[in-house]
Formats: structure tokens, C-alpha cells, sequence
């Protein structure tokens, strides 16, 4: 049972860590404008790799150099599908590995299961990414839809490292961080829609936008869903006021999760078993409002860019990572600690603070 459990322990943090990375090359293809690299699906131009699709890249190419197809385009889409196939497959034993051991390994079958699920809506997506021209609706769905196999695959990798539980005391914070990554999943929403909707430098000034607290905005226009890419619903070209509602309202959201999140973040380091991820929170929130301000000031430079989303991504990483850790039914009341030397293991049983045996 233990060799078992090992297997599927690596297993799971190798498919951890493979999602972690496909979210971040999955921005650099959206932020390189390779997201038509290859205009078809799943193959490029009807072929297994761009190399047998030269002639159709070349004839695109020429016909309009600062297009959408390129050589280089097409590698960087075409790897991205690769690494999304592969992902797919480790899921795929994953799940395998969840049903036939499944009473040894206890629950983790129908949550893998669901991550399959997951990860299959998220290939369609991204199929339909491509099918709609990049439409910022369902490019904005696919990113969200990453975050959630990540999510999924986090809550897995966090349930192979038990540990001991958290004070009693720390347990009445969990709606509160429930609340506040709600608040995250909405501004990385928001996040992917300035993305999708390049407008990104929309506003040039911090903290105002145009001179302004409260600029010109066309709100039904910046958050109308259904329209495409650089359009409005009525075909028209999109407006500056549009994009400058879309960029005004990511923006103002970052500091109410920034405010919410970081202080819930804050009062759960005091519980020890929290400490590390709550201070990852509160780190990659700094990073998010410096990465951010960088992207401002100097117009978008893509490794800040990347760097941006890769922010998100281990924010949802720390939320879920202290969920899981919050859910957990055992609870140690307040006043009691462990002690790691006398009771080694992952479930420690709990000794004094102060006093003899």
C-alpha cells in the first residue's frame, strides 16, 4: 500500500506542476498573439506539426507579415497543444490510478475524476479559442478554466501532504478566505478579460486613469460578452472609452482583493500550520501590484506580462492549498502545539506548551 501511495503521490505533483507551467506558457502564447499561430484544430493546417504545413504558413506569412501566422507563431501554439495533450494523458493515468486502488487511497478517486472533467471542458475551450477567432468571451473562459484544473490538481497535491490540523481557533477564518477567493477568481476573470481584450495600457497614469479618479468609460461596451474581438456588439470597431472601462475596473478590483485577501492572509500566519502559505499569499500580492505597475510603466514588457499571470496562478495555489488545509476535520484547540522530535510522522499528536510529561 505505501509503494502504491508513493507512485500516485509522485504521479499527482508531477501533473501538479506540469498545470502550473502549461498556465504560464498558456499566457505567453496569448500575450505573443500566437493564439492562430495554427488557425485550425487540433492539427496545424490539417498536420500533426507546423513542419508539414510550411507551404500554408509560408503563403500566410507573405500574404501578411504582421498576421497572426508565423513560423514562430505556429511552434509556440502547436507546443502549447502538445504539453496541453500531455497533460491530459497524466490525468488520465491519474484517475486510472484513483479507481483501482481506490481503498487505499481513499477519496481521491471521484476528485480525480472531476479533474478529468475539468481538464476535457478546458480542451474544448481551447478548440473553440481557435473555431471563434480568439473571441475574448471563451478566451477569458479558457483561462479561467486553467485556474480551475489548477485549483483541482492543488486540492489533490495538498490531500497527499496531510500534516497535522490547525488550531480550532484559526477555523473561524475559512468563510472569510472562502469569500476573499471568490474575490480572486472574479479580478483573475477581469484580469483575462484586459488580457483578451489588449487593454492592458488602456490607462498610462497610477493611481489615476487619463488625469482622472473616475475617466470616460463605456461600460456596456468594455463587458459587453458576446461580440468579437476588437468589436462591439454592433460591429463597430471598439472604443478607447471601452477599453479604458475594462483596464479602470481590473484595476480598483486588484485593491479590494488586495485589502480582503491580504488580510486574511495576515491573520492566518499566526496558526503555524498555515504560516508558509499565508505568507506566500501576501508575497505574491506584492509581487501581482508590482508586476502590474511594471506593465504600466513600460508598456507591457512580455516577461512582466507572463510574470503577471504566473501571480495569479500561485495565488490560487496558496487559497486552495490553505482551504484544504482549513477543511480538515481534526482541530487542535487553542494553547496546544507540536512537538515534530517527540511524535515524528505527518499525523503528530500534540504535546503541551509549557509543563513536564
Amino acid at each position: 500500500m505505501t509503494d502504491i501511495r508513493h507512485r500516485y503521490r509522485k504521479l499527482v505533483y508531477l501533473t501538479w506542476f506540469l498545470t502550473l507551467d502549461l498556465i504560464m506558457f498558456g499566457a505567453f502564447v496569448r500575450l505573443t498573439d500566437s493564439g492562430l499561430g495554427c488557425p485550425d484544430w487540433p492539427g496545424c493546417y490539417g498536420k500533426l506539426t507546423p513542419l508539414g504545413a510550411g507551404a500554408h504558413i509560408e503563403q500566410a506569412y507573405q500574404a501578411m507579415p504582421y498576421g497572426p501566422v508565423s513560423w514562430g507563431k505556429a511552434w509556440i501554439e502547436m507546443i502549447h497543444r502538445y504539453v496541453g495533450a500531455a497533460l491530459g494523458m497524466l490525468i488520465i493515468a491519474i484517475v486510472w490510478m484513483a479507481w483501482r486502488h481506490r481503498h487505499a487511497l481513499g477519496h481521491s478517486a471521484r476528485l480525480a475524476l472531476f479533474t478529468l472533467l475539468a481538464v476535457c471542458v478546458q480542451g474544448a475551450f481551447g478548440a473553440w479559442t481557435v473555431t471563434h477567432k480568439l473571441m475574448p468571451l471563451i478566451v477569458t473562459t479558457h483561462l479561467l478554466g486553467g485556474m480551475s484544473v489548477l485549483a483541482l490538481m492543488t486540492w489533490l497535491a495538498a490531500r497527499e501532504n496531510p500534516g497535522p490540523p490547525v488550531l480550532l481557533s484559526t477555523r473561524r477564518w475559512r468563510p472569510w478566505l472562502i469569500g476573499a477567493f471568490l474575490l480572486l477568481t472574479i479580478q483573475i476573470g477581469l484580469g483575462g478579460w484586459v488580457s483578451t481584450n489588449y487593454a492592458a495600457l488602456a490607462c498610462m497614469d497610477f493611481p489615476q486613469c487619463h488625469g482622472q479618479w473616475i475617466p470616460d468609460m463605456d461600460l456596456h461596451g468594455g463587458f459587453s460578452l458576446f461580440r468579437a474581438l476588437g468589436e462591439l456588439p454592433s460591429g463597430e470597431m471598439i472604443s478607447q472609452a471601452a477599453l479604458t472601462a475594462i483596464h479602470w475596473v481590473h484595476r480598483n478590483m486588484a485593491f479590494l482583493v488586495f485589502l480582503i485577501l491580504g488580510s486574511v492572509a495576515w491573520k492566518l500566519r499566526a496558526d503555524p500550520v498555515l504560516r508558509r502559505p499565508a505568507t506566500g499569499v501576501l508575497l505574491l500580492l506584492l509581487a501581482q501590484l508590482v508586476t502590474g505597475l511594471t506593465t504600466i510603466f513600460f508598456q507591457w514588457p512580455l516577461l512582466i506580462a507572463v510574470l503577471h499571470n504566473g501571480g495569479a496562478a500561485g495565488l490560487v495555489l496558496c487559497c486552495v492549498t490553505l482551504l484544504v488545509r482549513l477543511s480538515r476535520k481534526s482541530t487542535v484547540p487553542q494553547g496546544i502545539q507540536y512537538d515534530k522530535h517527540r511524535h515524528p510522522g505527518s499525523r503528530l499528536a500534540p504535546a503541551p506548551i509549557s509543563g513536564t510529561d
